[in-house]
């Protein structure tokens, strides 16, 4: 199995330790002073001080119009359903507050999406069966 490597820029690094770390749970990995990695669920994200990117809610998906671009993780429903009632009881600002959309279809996902401190776009996603996402 392969993890999957993504390094971005924050604008603050005790309140991206605070999110990630603290909010999301994932452990922290190797940093200095300008950077910090995390384990992201499995995966591994390199957190920069830098500009941050450009985002607008370009992307379509069903009745919605989500920023673009994002990253997230598809977590197995009851992880994800667990993320999102500690999320929503901790009161976070959410684009997309916790659902499930295309419900009885091949692609049926439960999905939230919110902003770290720094405005980078995250969504994650839940699936009843990991298999699911790819289904057409």
């Amino acid at each position: 199995m392969s993890i999957f490597h993504f390094a971005f820029n924050v604008s603050d690094l005790d309140k991206t330790r605070d999110f990630y770390g603290g909010l999301l749970g994932c452990s922290e990995g190797r940093s200095s002073d300008t950077w910090v990695d995390f384990d992201f669920f499995g995966h591994q994200l390199s957190c920069h001080l830098g500009p941050v990117m450009k985002v607008e809610n370009t992307g379509r998906v069903g009745e919605h119009m989500v920023p673009m671009p994002h990253f997230g993780v598809v977590l197995e429903y009851d992880d994800w359903r667990a993320l999102a009632d500690r999320l929503t009881a901790e009161g976070v600002d959410f684009v997309l507050a916790p659902q499930t959309r295309f419900k009885g279809e091949p692609g049926e996902q439960s999905t939230m999406f919110f902003y770290d401190p720094s405005g980078n776009p995250i969504e994650i996603k839940g699936l009843k069966s990991m298999a699911g996402a790819f289904a057409t």
